[in-house]
């Protein structure tokens, strides 16, 4: 695994922002039915690596399935920039949408596929 980089991360209209310690290199893509149609791919990181710097009460939250994750979107312009979560451990996770980080390339990533269509 690489070192954690920090990085900022925004919604498509900046209204939501934040600064995250994350790994890229655990990359991965799901194929649930929202990660498909949002065509994210995902870096995991813990939650105390997470920093909101703006957007709190522009913060939208979708569940679905088994609702173990909170979609959290932007309720201006619907980009959904993070998710929140908890590891199987208990530990709380934030699921980062690496295309919501300008400074990373995802071209250049080898994301892993994640089945959570069948999950």
């Amino acid at each position: 695994m690489a070192e954690p980089k920090t990085y900022s991360g925004s919604c498509h209209c900046g209204a939501v922002a934040y600064d995250v310690e994350l790994d890229v290199s655990g990359a991965l893509k799901c194929n649930c039915s929202i990660c498909h149609r949002l065509g994210a791919v995902w870096a995991f990181a813990p939650r105390t690596s997470f920093k909101l710097k703006a957007g709190d009460t522009k913060l939208g939250d979708y569940q679905f399935g088994k609702k173990s994750l909170h979609h959290r979107f932007c309720t201006s312009c619907g980009n959904e920039a993070f998710a929140e979560g908890k590891m199987p451990d208990g530990t709380p996770t934030v699921g980062i949408n690496l295309r919501c980080i300008e400074a990373i390339d995802i071209d250049k990533l080898s994301p892993k596929m994640w089945d959570g269509r069948n999950m």
